[in-house]
């Protein structure tokens, strides 16, 4: 009796599982084709066109930006270094030997024309003093002999010669006096006085970049380098080697585009002053020289650059990175967003071609919304889907 109803119980088991067995067996394909067919994006009747519903897990590993239309350039970005406008910058030394007081203007600092930058203790510029004060009391001392004689020979006291002479001691005082004032207003540059002191001025208005003199450092005129380097930031040059074979596209007054790592997307414009006469043997290269405006200080002189000579008149294209761009035999391709999870793939024709940039001289215009990231995600699917 207790083995009967232990068959009983089995066979009500197993008549359940193999209930439940039929049952799934019966809509897993269902079920299983209904997520595939969600997953998988739907491709339109157009077999360049690929569509996504909105929450595809595909859409979060694609970028998308709208592309902008630029001049097209004569060649690919040059490199290039920022240096000192000269032409707004003086580097200054000393006119006399002597040994360094005290240090007036700091790396950095603004300055004015004829502000102090150093005092210098210089025996030469106490000398300057001194003769400036000698001749002045000769010529004093001069003038009146001269008044004296003058007055004895009116009265025909004193001989015509002895007068002459008189007169000649006056001038050859007064030229010692207008030597002894040139010398000391070209040290002191018209200013007045510091203490005593001898002081080295700024000749230009500008930010000093460069000092190489320390307090109590013996200074001379004939240093090799100067003392302090003072330029207006606002302009700078430009200095471009450019290769043999694109001296032709380069030319004076063209204007260039200029970028900087520190500055990504902001293109400063510069215009060419002008190009060197003789190529360098080794580099076959020729030095081209542009000005620029930095009215924001942001460049700074010696950081590299890369500069894009520009025509004066050139078409429009659009530039896109190259990540957006899929090659396929000779063709290359991007992938367009029409509409929210639609996007075409189209070809195009590519122009000038740099190491981050391509421009597109046919396929796409101005504003179109380009997949600059994720392009080849997208021809994978659009491939598995055909």
């Amino acid at each position: 009796m207790k083995f009967s109803r232990i068959l009983v119980v089995l066979a009500a088991v197993a008549a359940v599982g193999g209930g439940v067995w039929w049952y799934n067996s019966k809509n897993a394909p269902q079920a299983n084709s209904a997520a595939t067919a969600e997953a998988k994006p739907k491709v339109k009747a157009e077999s360049n066109q690929i569509r996504f519903a909105p929450n595809a897990p595909q859409l979060a590993h694609l970028q998308v930006s709208a592309v902008l239309a630029y001049a097209e350039p004569l060649l690919d970005p040059l490199n290039g270094r920022v240096a000192y406008d000269e032409n707004y910058t003086a580097r200054i030394a000393t006119p006399i030997a002597g040994r360094v007081v005290k240090i007036a203007a700091q790396p950095g600092d603004s300055v004015t024309a004829g502000q102090p930058l150093a005092l210098i203790d210089a025996p030469d510029y106490s000398a300057a003093q001194a003769d400036m004060a000698k001749s002045s009391a000769d010529v004093r001392l001069k003038q009146s002999a001269h008044d004296r004689a003058k007055s004895l020979h009116e009265g025909e006291v004193l001989a015509r010669k002895d007068f002459e002479s008189a007169q000649n001691d006056l001038a050859l005082s007064q030229a010692e006096n207008r030597r002894a004032q040139e010398r000391l207003s070209n040290l002191t540059q018209g200013k007045a006085m510091e203490g005593g002191k001898f002081a080295l001025r700024s000749p230009i208005r500008g930010v000093v970049s460069e000092r190489k003199i320390n307090p109590g450092a013996e200074v001379r005129p004939d240093a090799v380098e100067p003392l302090f380097v003072v330029t207006d930031p606002t302009h700078l040059w430009i200095i471009v080697d450019v290769p043999e074979k694109y001296l032709a596209k380069v030319m004076v007054g063209q204007r260039a585009e200029v970028e900087a790592d520190a500055f990504p997307g902001a293109d400063f414009i510069a215009r060419v002053v002008s190009i060197g006469e003789v190529l360098d043997p080794a580099t076959r290269r020729v030095q081209v020289r542009c000005t620029i405006d930095n009215p924001q200080r942001r460049l700074k002189p010696e950081m590299f650059v890369r500069v894009t000579p520009m025509p004066d008149e050139a078409r429009k294209v659009v530039r896109i990175p190259n990540s957006a761009v899929i090659t396929e035999g000779l063709y290359s391709h991007v992938f367009v967003e029409k509409e929210k999870g639609l996007f075409e793939k189209r070809r195009i024709t590519l122009g000038l071609q740099g190491r981050e940039d391509s421009f597109v001289r046919e396929g796409l215009v101005d504003g179109d919304r380009v997949v600059t990231a994720g392009a080849l995600l997208l021809n994978a699917e659009q491939a598995g889907n055909d």
